[in-house]
């Protein structure tokens, strides 16, 4: 082949892959999110919806208010509105399912957005949360390889919440197995609501008479609430007590010494991937052919096609990867720190 008729060929394909950008545009994503309670959802959003409309396509989005049946007529609208593809952030796993099969049913691809929605046909985005979990406990058991141990876990309704129980139990089990740890109390956090942690913490500690040496806490909202009820005993900053999120409040409580470990997942990033998955959904790729698409079977037997982002373990010694990373000010981060005390923060 000459280098003419070469150059034909890469014009003409040059002009249909432009066409197929220009046709791939105009879209509609719609996201259903479960509540906007954790401040990290407000930071998913911002990139997700920054990703959707540089691509030339429009965000809607209901916010369920926490609420499983006013999530269902949610993605009704979202899909009367016209949606290309919905990207779902369920408050209730098993109480989507419907909605689900009739947004698939009528060819609208479904991202099941951080938390699992058990269906074959719909894609699931996250980070590793199993991962998450030993994070936490790996965290928590490099200060407090002994002692009475208590587990604030998540939302019963998330699987996130069991994902996230089985990974700290990996880490976990040789130490509980061999009775240096005590596991004096475990218990669901209904909504993932602080408060409900609190409640929960206080029930611990009034139980085992304060003899509680760590807290696992599934995330930095029941991670704040475990420490508000230990605070209120004087034990804050003497046990150690695990999270998720890289909540602002959680970095700044890591800062001053009363929080040990936050699993960072950063938001702008799996909020572009969930919006860019989306969009090439959207234009009819396959599920299989998705960038780093890997198989993963649910607890349920279902195998999807999934993408996990890789998350990382914010302590005290690491505070600076978060600053340097522009998602929280020196500022936020070190607000009432004493000089000197954490590296990041001099």
């Amino acid at each position: 082949m000459n280098k003419f008729t070469t150059a034909i060929l890469a014009g003409v394909a040059m002009s249909f892959s432009l066409a197929s950008v220009a046709d791939a545009k105009d879209k509609i994503i719609g996201v259903s999110w479960s509540n906007f309670q954790e401040e990290r959802w407000k930071t998913d959003e911002a990139a997700m919806k920054a990703a959707i409309e540089a691509a030339g396509d429009t965000y809607i989005s209901a916010d369920a208010q926490s609420s499983p049946s006013k999530q269902l007529t949610d993605v009704e609208t979202l899909i009367s509105q016209g949606a290309n593809a919905l990207i779902v952030l369920a408050q209730d796993a098993s109480a989507i399912g419907p909605a689900v099969e009739k947004a698939l049913a009528e060819g609208i691809p479904v991202v099941g957005y951080d938390r699992l929605i058990e269906n074959k046909d719909a894609f699931y985005l996250t980070f590793d949360n199993k991962e998450v979990g030993r994070m936490q406990a790996r965290g928590v058991f490099a200060v407090k390889p002994e002692g009475n141990y208590v587990f604030i876990k998540g939302n019963g309704a998330d699987p996130n919440a069991d994902f996230l129980f089985s990974g700290q139990m990996e880490v976990l089990k040789d130490a509980i197995d061999s009775g240096k740890i005590k596991n004096v109390g475990e218990a669901y956090t209904d909504g993932w609501l602080p408060a409900n942690a609190q409640k929960n913490m206080e029930q611990f500690l009034t139980a085992t008479d304060n003899k509680v040496d760590a807290v696992v806490a599934s995330n930095d909202g029941t991670a704040g609430g475990a420490i508000a009820a230990l605070e209120a005993q004087g034990l804050a900053g003497s046990v150690p007590v695990s999270g998720q999120d890289g909540d602002h409040a959680a970095l700044n409580r890591i800062a001053l010494g009363t929080q040990t470990v936050s699993v960072w997942k950063d938001a702008r990033e799996l909020g572009k991937s969930a919006a860019e998955i989306a969009s090439q959904l959207a234009d009819g790729k396959k599920m299989e052919e998705i960038a780093n698409v890997t198989k993963f079977t649910t607890p349920g037997g279902v195998e999807m096609n999934s993408v996990f982002l890789t998350p990382v373990a914010i302590t005290k010694d690491n505070l600076n990867v978060v600053v340097d990373a522009g998602w929280i000010s020196k500022d936020v981060l070190c607000q009432g720190v004493k000089a000197g005390s954490v590296a990041a923060c001099d």
